[in-house]
């Protein structure tokens, strides 16, 4: 770093920032726009960016109810992958991972994507069976996804128990290289940079609060800031989904439950790969400050809670306690909760309604970061050409009722 820039950051630290320019704008909301985005979390603001890009279409407001990535966006755990079961799944979250792979360098903002590789731990005979059934499906898709035995996996996870007499005896893993995570908050504001610099409006603290039809068609917004007039409305709301598209009178075939992570104090580093373990409930990186980011199962009843409950914390404490006996003794340092949208075969619904204006975004439950990229450029092409984009069109919201599902429940793994 140069003496004018070290000079620099110690001024402005020491004035408080006073007369840094903002990342992005904070505009008052026009009387109309072109495009409404609800939701100004990863996939909204994502949408937003590929509708300018993409589709030329720039008079576009993304109204936020609170603050921007403050919602799913910023309380996850940051896993990328794209090691599904279905084709149509493959393509749709191969092409968010491959995105990911070249955003720092497109919105020009570090989103920090390290491609450490991802672990599906085998613990069971029969995930054995169904991972390697998966791993023969992306290798047809044209992915690299690898079936590791016991030895392998040790060899990548020096810490791991692989004792025979473990409670659950570990037999292999689903390996994908490039699968790893990126920073949440980063993808958020580099979105929400590029996107304002290319004349979208970012409005933070506009609840909506109604959604107005004229003649089965949407034709305006209301908003704890007035109304906004539009022709199209995009909600892209995660678990608070059904309770907007209840405005417009469209039922969501969705449910939302809480799921809740935590980080341990940071330590020196250790774990070079995500490591996922669906049979017993738990998942962990390593952050770039040293904490282990831990996860496990959404929980069993439908709720809208942020907070935490000892019982989901102790039921993932102890299934990691299994695999990595050497945590033992860390402590924990913070704890939250996200709200996740669940649907009935475990895959996202980006869609078309019946209400003519109005799309939607949701179904992600708690896999939604990692196709971030891929979800926002297909749903903008969507949006734009009042018709589903190819990746995009197995996921109609009619599906369910045509028999149409795309069964992700199995590759879903801990429920991502």
């Amino acid at each position: 770093m140069s003496r004018y820039s070290i000079v620099s950051l110690a001024r402005n630290a020491l004035n408080y920032h006073k007369g840094w320019e903002e990342a992005w704008r904070s505009p008052e909301p026009q009387p109309e726009y072109d495009v409404v985005i609800i939701g100004a979390g990863g996939h909204g603001l994502a949408t937003a960016y590929y509708l300018a890009k993409e589709q030329g279409v720039t008079n576009v407001a993304v109204l936020e109810k609170g603050w921007l990535g403050g919602g799913n966006t910023g309380r996850n755990t940051t896993i990328i992958r794209s090691n599904y079961l279905q084709p149509e799944s493959i393509a749709l979250y191969e092409l968010a991972r491959s995105l990911y792979e070249t955003l720092s360098q497109e919105l020009n903002f570090n989103i920090m994507f390290s491609p450490r590789g991802l672990l599906n731990l085998c613990l069971t005979e029969h995930e054995v069976r169904v991972f390697r059934r998966i791993v023969e499906a992306n290798r047809i898709a044209g992915l690299d996804v690898r079936f590791l035995d016991a030895a392998q996996v040790k060899q990548k996870v020096p810490i791991i128990n692989n004792s025979r007499a473990a409670r659950y005896p570990l037999l292999g893993a689903l390996y994908q290289p490039r699968g790893g995570t990126a920073r949440h908050d980063a993808v958020a504001w580099g979105y929400a940079r590029a996107a304002d610099a290319l004349g979208v409006d970012i409005i933070q603290n506009c609840a909506v609060t109604g959604i107005e039809r004229r003649r089965d068609a949407v034709s305006a917004v209301e908003t704890v800031k007035g109304k906004i007039k539009t022709k199209k409305v995009a909600v892209v709301a995660a678990g608070h989904t059904s309770v907007v598209m209840d405005m417009a009178g469209v039922r969501m075939p969705i449910e939302s439950v809480a799921l809740q992570a935590f980080v341990s104090e940071p330590v020196k580093p250790m774990l070079d790969v995500v490591v996922m373990a669906g049979a017993v409930h738990g998942y962990v990186s390593q952050s770039d400050k040293g904490e282990l980011v831990i996860g496990g199962g959404a929980d069993a009843y439908n709720n809208y809670s942020q907070r935490g409950s000892p019982p989901a914390l102790e039921h993932t404490a102890a299934a990691l306690l299994e695999l990595f006996p050497c945590f033992s003794r860390m402590r924990m340092l913070r704890q939250w909760g996200g709200i996740v949208d669940m649907s009935p075969d475990r895959s996202p619904i980006m869609s078309e309604t019946d209400v003519k204006g109005l799309y939607v975004n949701c179904g992600w439950g708690t896999g939604g970061f990692k196709a971030i990229p891929g979800s926002g450029f297909v749903f903008a092409d969507t949006i734009a050409n009042e018709r589903p984009h190819p990746i995009a069109e197995p996921f109609g919201i009619n599906r369910f009722a045509a028999g149409r599902i795309v069964d992700e429940s199995t590759a879903a793994a801990v429920a991502h």
